[in-house]
Order: structure tokens, then C-alpha cells, then sequence
């Protein structure tokens, strides 16, 4: 009604200054509208802004833009209440939630919100008018479920947004009592439930890989609207399979499922990163299929305990030193490569190792290459595994255009490919500060190996490529174990570091194995050629 009145005695006072101001002031037809249509403009924008500001709420800050586990750390704060912080490291990319949960979907989803079961809204209860109607299909159903879930949780925010303005607006400390704080702290934890609820409906209902958005068939025979299917034929039988829910597709998201709070290890890490952060190198959330850069990190700080915990035995040092060897001497074996002069290089490097004077040094050298802790998997895994696998995905134009001309042979690409490496290599070597510290050791095995890698990538024996690409998919694979609540126990440091160990033994075995049938087909193959030759 204020509103009403407000517009009526705007329109008075404009008509009575447009009377007034022409009436003094000369101006043009073109002028005058212009004029009418810019103090029109202004007077509705004030109107505006005059109404929106009127209906703007004054409540604190929505617990809808704060959710919890996994995003957002829960921290206690001592006084049997507890917050919500927001996490403020650089590079997260995964801690905040924009909105709704529903306003970001893809355009699939926007038909479910307007479905109209108008067999209902028609009277009479005409049968063959509720047989025309198109059926509601499950996802639809899941969705009407989940902005209703919204709709709950926008009420509970603000019951507890309310609650907490009133006790701190009473002049008295807010939550005094017992009971007051109880209630606090089960309405937290009501909000908690149901945001991980969203997230499991989001999985079912909406993302991109549920079964639900499968083939079109699945989602007509799901709404049941053909009944005179012929099932018996073959035809059928063979979409049926097709069209079967591969369960693996799923396995990146079961993580999700797992009760966090029984993992001792992974806790002490979150309120490692809560109090002192975690520091890393780069963050691989997607590549190991972490639901966010806070399990990332979280996992990440855990395997590092669990590494020094294992290389604390001599027998484990031994055994990945040993393993190390003999998978890339093999490598370059079947290569048909000459491994002795990395065989030299790898064992200066492991006596190098071995000193624990150098350590001091090696500490200052791999800092400066950005290497965060000196564990297995940051030297190793990390620094020089992942880095190399991405250099060989995007290869410089040079080295691409030389290998792909066709007019040049295959021992001419391979011989300038090789020539270009060492010369890189060399450069870098003649550029460190520590001419005989780890990344010296480390290029000299890099001259032997790093050929050999670009060659099998980016080259044309197709033999060598698949025995390389198997070789990633093994190192790949060996990450995604470990970073996995299902596959590795994150409750203690000693358990860890036994899974740690196991998968990288079953992955040793995979390549080995691998390798030696491979060589022996190789084998078979060259001596048979060689019989029909003679």
C-alpha cells in the first residue's frame, strides 16, 4: 500500500515539474523526450532501489554459503558452540558453493521444476485423459525432491540465524545455558545432514554420469510409457545390455560415503590444515579423484607421515630403490636400449641418497624447485613423475614437427630427438648452484631416460608407446589407490603406510609382468622372422 502511494505522489510531482520546466524553457519535440524518458528512467530506478531496499533481510551470514565437510572445515571453537569458517588458502579451487544448489544446473534439469500432472488438476477422473498425460520420470521426481529439501533447508538457516541474533542482541552472552547450547549445536548438526544429503541427491538426481541419463529408452521405460514393448526379442535383449549401469562409473564419487569421523589420521590432518595449513606443490584433486582440494590436501599430509613412516625400515628403502631399478632397466631393455650407463648413473644417485650429510643441501635445492616436503612421493611421484608425464602431453612445436615429418626416417627423428634432450639437459646442468647435488644426479639419469620416454610417446613404434602409456596408466592407477578412502586405510599411520607398500607392489608386478611377456612375443616374433628369412 506505502508503495502505491509512494508511485501516485511521484507521478504528481513529475507532471507538476514537466509543466513547470516547459513552460519557462523553450525546447524542441526531440528534446523534450528526451528529457521525459531520461528523468522517467531515474524516478523508476529510485522507485527501485526504494523497494528492494525495504525488503532486504537483516539476518547474518547464510549457512547456505557456507556448507560443511567436504568444502568447509568444521572447527570447534572451545565453548561448546562451533562456526563455520571459510578456508582462505590460495589455489582452492573446490571450497566454495555459488548459490542455490539448483540455480547451476545444465538446461536438461529445467523441465523437471514445471512438470504438471494434469490428469490431477482435470475433473471427472477421465481415464483415457490421464493415459495421454506424459508420466513423471524418476529424475523429475528427485528434483521436485530436492528444491523441497532446499526450500527446508533455507527455513532451518534461518531459524538458527534468527536464534543466534536474537541471544546476541539480549544484552546478556549469547548461549548461556546448557539447553540453549544444545539446541545450537543439534540444529548445526541437522543443517550438516541435510547438506550432505544434497550432495547425495545431486549424484543420483542430477550429475551428468547417473544412470538416469542414460539412453532416452531408459528414461521411457522408466516413466512406463510404452507397454507394448516386445521384450522377448533380441533386439531388446541386446539394448537391455547396452544400456546396463556400469557400477564403476561411480567409484570416483563413493568416496563421499565414507564416515570421515572414523579416520583418525585423516582428522588429525584436517585440524593440521585448519590451524597451520598444508603446504603443497600443486594440486592434483581432479587427477586422483578427490571431492575437493581440503580431502586433497588433507589425504596428501597423510601420505607424507605414512612414507617416512615406511622408509624408516631400510628393508622398504631397499625394496623401492630395487624395484625402481629393475622397472626402468627392463624399460630400456625392451627399448633395445644399452642400460649401463644408467644402471652408473642410478647408483651414484642412490650412494648420493645414502649420505645423510647432503641432506641439508638437497632440502635448500629441491625448496627452490617449489618441492614442499622431502618424502617419496614429492620427489618422486610428484615432482618428477607427474611433471614429466605433462611435459610429454604438451611437447614443444619443434620436437612435434620433427618427429611427425614424414620424409625423414625413423633412426633420423629418434637420433635429433635425443640430441635435442641432452642439449636441454645439458644447459640446465651447467646452470645449477649444487654442480654435484640432486638435480645433477637427477639429470644425469634424465639423459638416458628422458629420450627413451619422448621417443615412446611422441614417436612412431607403436610397441614402445603402449608399453609407455601402460606404464603411466600402472602410475596413475598406483595414485588413485592411495588417495582413496576405499582402497587405503586413512585410520593410523601404520596402516597407511601397509597399503602404500601392498599397492606399489601389485603395481611393480603389473609392469613386470607386462614387460616380460611383451619382450617374449618380441622375441618369438624376431626369431621366427629370421627362420622364414634364411
Amino acid at each position: 500500500m506505502s508503495t502505491q502511494i509512494s508511485l501516485v505522489s511521484l507521478v504528481k510531482t513529475f507532471r507538476s515539474f514537466n509543466s513547470k520546466l516547459f513552460s519557462r524553457i523553450g525546447f524542441s519535440k526531440s528534446q523534450k523526450v528526451v528529457l521525459l524518458s531520461v528523468t522517467a528512467s531515474i524516478a523508476l530506478l529510485a522507485l527501485f532501489a526504494r523497494y528492494v531496499r525495504r525488503r532486504k533481510t537483516t539476518s547474518g551470514t547464510s549457512y547456505r554459503k557456507l556448507p560443511r565437510s567436504p568444502q568447509i572445515l568444521h572447527d570447534s571453537d572451545g565453548d561448546g558452540g562451533s562456526s563455520y569458517r571459510r578456508i582462505a588458502s590460495p589455489g582452492l579451487r573446490s571450497l566454495r558453493r555459488q548459490g542455490s544448489l539448483l540455480s547451476g544446473f545444465s538446461d536438461r534439469t529445467s523441465t523437471a521444476g514445471s512438470v504438471t500432472l494434469s490428469a490431477a488438476s482435470h475433473g471427472g477422473g477421465d481415464a483415457d485423459n490421464a493415459a495421454c498425460t506424459q508420466p513423471v520420470t524418476p529424475q523429475q521426481f528427485g528434483v521436485m525432491g530436492m528444491e523441497a529439501l532446499e526450500l527446508s533447508i533455507k527455513y532451518w538457516e534461518d531459524a538458527l540465524d534468527t536464534y543466534r541474533n536474537t541471544a546476541g542482541n539480549s544484552g546478556a552472552l549469547a548461549l548461556t545455558g546448557e539447553e540453549e547450547a544444545e539446541f545450537y549445536r543439534d540444529l548445526e548438526r541437522v543443517l550438516d545432514a541435510a547438506y550432505q544429503l544434497q550432495g547425495q541427491c545431486e549424484l543420483l538426481f542430477l550429475d551428468q554420469r547417473s544412470v538416469l541419463f542414460r539412453a532416452e529408452s531408459v528414461s521411457t521405460r522408466l516413466g512406463g510409457s510404452d507397454l507394448h514393448t516386445d521384450y522377448s526379442s533380441p533386439e531388446s535383449f541386446v539394448s537391455a545390455q547396452d544400456e546396463v549401469a556400469d557400477l564403476r562409473e561411480f567409484e570416483e564419487f563413493t568416496d563421499l560415503l565414507t564416515d570421515v569421523e572414523k579416520l583418525p589420521l585423516y582428522q588429525s590432518a584436517l585440524k593440521q590444515f585448519d590451524e597451520n595449513g598444508i603446504p603443497y606443490r600443486v594440486l592434483r584433486t581432479e587427477m586422483v579423484h578427490c571431492s575437493s582440494d581440503v580431502e586433497y590436501l588433507g589425504k596428501l599430509h597423510c601420505i607424507r607421515l605414512a612414507f617416512q613412516w615406511l622408509f624408516r625400515d631400510q628393508a622398504s628403502w631397499n625394496w623401492f630403490a630395487d624395484s625402481g631399478r629393475q622397472v626402468l632397466t627392463d624399460l630400456m631393455i625392451f627399448a633395445d636400449k644399452d642400460p649401463k650407463d644408467f644402471l652408473i648413473a642410478y647408483e651414484e644417485m642412490l650412494k648420493f641418497l645414502k649420505d645423510e650429510v647432503s641432506w641439508s643441501d638437497i632440502e635448500l635445492e629441491l625448496s627452490a624447485k617449489g618441492v614442499k616436503a622431502l618424502t617419496f612421493f614429492d620427489i618422486v611421484m610428484d615432482y618428477i613423475l607427474m611433471d614429466a608425464f605433462e611435459d610429454l602431453e604438451s611437447p614443444p612445436p619443434t620436437v612435434t614437427a620433427v618427429v611427425q615429418n614424414r620424409w625423414l626416417s625413423n633412426g633420423f627423428k629418434e637420433s635429433a630427438l635425443t640430441t635435442a634432450v641432452w642439449s636441454v639437459l645439458k644447459t640446465k646442468k651447467s646452470m645449477l648452484k649444487y654442480p654435484k647435488g640432486f638435480m645433477a644426479h637427477f639429470y644425469a639419469i634424465s639423459a638416458q631416460m628422458s629420450p627413451l620416454m619422448a621417443w615412446g610417446f611422441l614417436g612412431p613404434d607403436e610397441k614402445l608407446k603402449d608399453m609407455c602409456l601402460y606404464f603411466k596408466d600402472q602410475v596413475l592407477g598406483y595414485l588413485k589407490e592411495i588417495f582413496s578412502f576405499q582402497q587405503t586405510r586413512y585410520a593410523s599411520v601404520e596402516e597407511l603406510s601397509t597399503d602404500i607398500l601392498s599397492h606399489a607392489k601389485t603395481r611393480f608386478a603389473n609392469i613386470t609382468y607386462k614387460l616380460s611377456s611383451e619382450s617374449q612375443q618380441m622375441y618369438k616374433a624376431n626369431k621366427a622372422q629370421g627362420a622364414t628369412n634364411n
